[in-house]
């Protein structure tokens, strides 16, 4: 008895003991390839759910937009940007342009030649000159504006071109486009510029106006926006001739004298830039033509015209346009032709080879 007693009490002893045990048992090690193991890898972390999602799913950022620098002169050839350069300032343009204003076309050319632009609005003959300096690295992306040129007369005797025969006519511009062009509209009128009509010059535009204005002279040819100003100072003062349109009669052609070029590398790297530009200047040029007292705020605003009264006046005799693909290179040609014809310096010496026009 007592040993069975005695084992019993062992048997229990052992017993007491294995069940204690059982709750310390250290865990298996995880050799990640256990199911257990696999499971736990799937259990979500309040403080990261959804951050493996986010990762893959998130879109790039846009990129930037493209940002051309545009170069411009004061006066009609940069009256057309007006609006577009608003729309810039607001954010709402396709690119993201930086304009710079110049008075003096040396000075933007200058700008050029040093390959400090993408875009530029510049005079059709320096568009040429330009093309030869920069060893053609350059297009001719399309015409911005029309003539400006027009025959102001204090009386009534000027009604056509053939009414300037034998009348002495005073001009500015002398060696330049101006001449190139006025000449080129009397010799379409049957009229011979050395023969016919004398004509005298002056040293500027400004000069001319002031002795329209004062009436020191009573026929004068003038460009926009001096025409302008003449006509708002002295009432005695009209508009004669549009020469843009009276050569377009006489010729059939237009008469050219502001153009848009663009950087070749700017170009050829970024053809969707210049679509976009193409698009946004053509509607800044309809919104000028279109709300001349809305646009000339624009145009004063931005320094291109001093005065948004003398703008709003300028801009339907300035011809403002924009002309591109083949309609403008046969614009563009045509002047340039003119151009060489009167004098081939003054386009450079040479007439531009096709490489000169932009293919979109």
């Amino acid at each position: 008895m007592k040993k069975l007693l005695s084992l019993s009490v062992v048997f229990l002893l052992l017993f007491a003991l294995a069940a204690c045990n059982t709750g310390s048992t250290p865990p298996p090690v995880d050799d990640g390839t256990s199911a257990d193991a696999a499971d736990t890898t799937l259990v979500a972390d309040p403080a990261t759910e959804g951050a493996t999602d986010a990762e893959e799913t998130t879109a790039p950022a846009p990129e930037a937009k493209i940002a051309p620098r545009v170069l411009a002169l004061m006066g009609p050839t940069g009256m057309g940007m007006s609006s577009l350069m608003e729309q810039d300032e607001q954010g709402a343009a396709s690119l993201d342009y930086t304009f710079n204003l110049f008075n003096a076309p040396d000075v933007l050319t200058a700008e050029v030649i040093k390959g400090e632009y993408d875009i530029a609005a510049v005079p059709v003959n320096v568009a040429s000159i330009l093309y030869k300096k920069t060893a053609k690295d350059l297009y001719f992306l399309g015409v911005n504006t029309l003539g400006v040129l027009h025959v102001l007369e204090n009386g009534e005797s000027v009604k056509s071109v053939a009414d300037l025969k034998g009348k002495t006519i005073y001009a500015s511009g002398q060696g330049s486009t101006p001449e190139y062009i006025f000449n080129a509209l009397l010799a379409a009128n049957g009229l011979d510029p050395a023969k016919d009509v004398t004509v005298e010059y002056m040293a500027t535009h400004a000069e001319l106006a002031s002795a329209l204005i004062a009436g020191k002279v009573t026929l004068g040819v003038l460009p926009e926006p001096n025409v302008t100003t003449c006509l708002m100072q002295n009432s005695s003062l009209r508009r004669a001739l549009d020469v843009t349109a009276e050569y377009k009669t006489a010729a059939g052609k237009e008469i050219v004298q502001g153009c848009v070029i663009v950087r070749k590398a700017f170009a050829d790297e970024h053809p969707e830039a210049v679509a976009a530009f193409v698009q946004d200047y053509a509607a800044s040029v309809a919104f000028v033509n279109e709300k001349p007292a809305e646009a000339s705020l624009l145009i004063e605003k931005f320094g291109i015209v001093p005065k948004a009264a003398l703008a709003e006046k300028a801009i339907g005799g300035s011809n403002i346009v924009c002309i591109t693909g083949e309609d403008g290179k046969k614009a563009m040609s045509s002047m340039l032709d003119v151009l060489f014809a009167a004098n081939p310096a003054s386009i450079g010496g040479e007439l531009p080879d096709d490489g000169f026009y932009y293919a979109s």
